[in-house]
């Protein structure tokens, strides 16, 4: 066996290594523009692959599987499943982070890790084996101390501080990816009138067709800008018009600004920064999957060295009593030794046959917990169903132990722990949270900005006759005689301008909803500190101990 240190150097470097081993990524084609711009279908996730890596067909011999400590681990990180599923996790985080670019609210990510099932000596039995004798116990196994749990499922470790209820959600953010819309449609009109002042006629005939582009795009100050453009072509039989047909059209662009509540690219990207945050953590929930899968695989793996040893301590306990039965049974028929002696040995062969056949049986289901840990499929694959495990490493004691003082062993946990750093991250999540908590509850105060421009053109109307109720007759504008080009023109050279700016108002009376939020969002904050120090306080004392 490695000495101590080399061993938590090889969990170091393995945890490194397995870390860079990311889960198939789907890529987004972007070789041209218009593959960035226009996106409509998603790549598709390839299926995660169910065989095992080759590394464990090297070492399949005769039919057993020939495994040192090294080689265990190394199957752990590229076969456990448990790692597996966790590979994925960084993944899902960039998707999350994906999504909070595009100004959509962020779906979380798992901060479960599982550990290890534990060995089948720790589960409804003692953790010394039974004795390989009817009286004194002359052996027992050396088994991992772990509290009592499910042997296959073992345990699930969540790194969560935060606790379970989520953040008030704040104020809305902008949409950052802009969106396109658009319309076109026909229309045909027949409305009576109740007067032949407005049309010059009892039924007001003709058809329409109309057309509109908009363009919507927010930005990180909260900024949100509409750009607007629509034109109609009518042709009425409409005797008051002056021109038939026309086209009328119109362009606008609208800004809303807000100055109070939304207000800042802080407030506006703190999604991002959640999400940011959540990929640091995705990274270091899968450093601690890969480093309780591999401690949990060191233990599995020295157990089961052990209980082989237990194995060989009562199969020469067992060979001793059937020694001592046949020389009883010499010494019985020779007169030299009474009877009952006799049958004192063979009950003591006995226990000590069913002392190593429950040992054996130990073997086996540690055994099938390796291969669990170390195949994709564990026994339901024919090969690994049939292999028998045999350790090549031994347990052997260091000579000389370097002693380091507890406060540098802690003060190494403080800048190396994964759950740590996880929690501190957690916890300023918390905090960009509040944030956004606090400015939902201020008033909503926007400024609003409009400038629009109108065209019209179209031939005159031949059948045109001014209404004698309309006062002097006004003659058509000849700068508006042509056809839709003209109208569209007149948009970009604006024609006839409009100019709107204003503000909008939104005072919430007694506000009690935003504030409850703030206090709630604010008091799960300082829960999340005190969950951050029982973390702390909980490595401190593993260390310790």
């Amino acid at each position: 066996m490695k000495s101590a240190v080399l061993v938590l150097a090889a969990i170091a470097v393995t945890a490194l290594s397995a870390q860079n081993q990311a889960a198939p990524t789907p890529q987004i084609a972007t070789s041209h523009w218009y593959q960035t711009v226009f996106r409509y279908t998603a790549p598709e996730v390839p299926s995660p692959p169910l065989t095992n890596s080759p590394r464990i067909d090297a070492l399949i011999r005769a039919g057993n599987l020939y495994l040192s400590l090294q080689d265990a681990i190394s199957l752990a990180i590229e076969n456990n499943l448990d790692i597996d599923v966790q590979r994925y996790n960084p993944r899902i985080a960039d998707m999350d982070l994906m999504r909070a670019k595009g100004g959509g609210t962020l779906r979380g990510i798992q901060l479960d890790v599982n550990e290890t099932p534990l060995s089948v000596t720790t589960i409804g039995t003692p953790l010394v084996t039974s004795p390989a004798s009817g009286t004194i116990s002359t052996s027992s196994s050396v088994v991992t101390n772990v509290p009592l749990v499910d042997p296959v499922t073992g345990l699930v470790t969540n790194l969560a501080v935060t606790g379970e209820f989520p953040y008030s959600a704040g104020p809305p953010i902008p949409t950052y990816d802009p969106a396109l819309t658009g319309s076109l449609q026909w229309q045909q009109e027949n409305t009576p009138e109740t007067s032949a002042l407005s049309t010059g006629n009892n039924v007001l005939s003709g058809h329409n067709i109309g057309g509109a582009l908009g363009l919507q795009q927010g930005f990180s100050p909260g900024t949100q800008i509409g750009l607007n453009m629509n034109a109609t072509d009518s042709n009425l039989n409409d005797l008051r018009n002056f021109y038939n047909p026309y086209t009328m059209s119109s362009l606008g662009l609208t800004i809303t600004q807000p100055l109070l509540r939304g207000f800042g690219i802080r407030m506006n990207r703190r999604f991002i920064r959640i999400a940011k945050n959540d990929r640091k953590i995705s990274n270091l929930v899968f450093s601690q999957q890969v480093i309780s899968t591999v401690s949990g695989v060191i233990n599995l793996y020295y157990d089961l060295v052990s209980l082989n040893e237990d194995v060989a301590v009562k199969r020469e306990t067992l060979q001793e009593a059937q020694r001592l039965e046949i020389d009883n049974r010499n010494q019985v028929e020779a007169g030299t030794l009474a009877p009952i002696e006799l049958v004192r040995a063979q009950a003591q062969v006995a226990t000590a046959r069913q002392d190593l056949s429950t040992s054996e049986g130990y073997v086996l289901q540690q055994e099938l917990l390796l291969k669990m840990m170390l195949t994709k499929q564990g026994t339901a694959d024919p090969v690994v169903r049939g292999l028998r495990v045999i350790p090549t490493d031994t347990i052997n004691i260091p000579q000389h132990e370097q002693t380091v003082p507890v406060q540098d062993l802690i003060q190494d946990a403080w800048q190396n722990r994964p759950e740590l750093a996880a929690a501190g991250l957690q916890l300023d999540n918390s905090r960009i949270s509040l944030e956004g908590s606090r400015n939902e509850a201020l008033p909503e105060l926007d400024l609003v900005g409009t400038v629009q421009t109108t065209g019209l053109a179209g031939p005159l109307n031949s059948a045109y006759e001014p209404s004698s109720a309309s006062g002097p007759q006004v003659a058509p504008s000849q700068t508006d005689i042509g056809g839709p080009a003209t109208s569209i023109s007149q948009l970009f050279r604006g024609t006839y301008p409009s100019y709107t700016v204003g503000v909008q108002l939104d005072l919430p009376l007694r506000n009690r909803i935003a504030i409850s939020d703030v206090v709630r969002d604010e008091m799960q904050v300082r829960q999340s500190q005190l969950r951050t120090q029982q973390v702390r306080n909980e490595v401190r004392l593993e260390i310790e101990n």
